[in-house]
């Protein structure tokens, strides 16, 4: 099931129009560009995160050396 961008509503997969508000639906081809990009962007936050991980574990141990 999809949703309906401007009004929120329920719609079938592949409906061109919304039943509700009529407002018109983005097309196949944007919306699996906009999947694969969300995918792109969910993959860099998840190497920044892992990257933040690194620095914070590197910065515990530089501390527990010092004491």
């Amino acid at each position: 099931m999809a949703f309906c961008v401007q009004c929120g509503q329920m719609q079938n997969d592949g409906t061109r129009f919304c039943r509700f508000c009529g407002g018109q639906q983005p097309g196949d081809q944007l919306i699996a560009r906009l999947r694969m990009e969300a995918e792109s962007i969910r993959y860099q936050m998840q190497q920044m995160q892992a990257q933040q991980m690194q620095q914070m574990n590197y910065g515990q141990q530089q501390n527990q050396q010092r004491w």
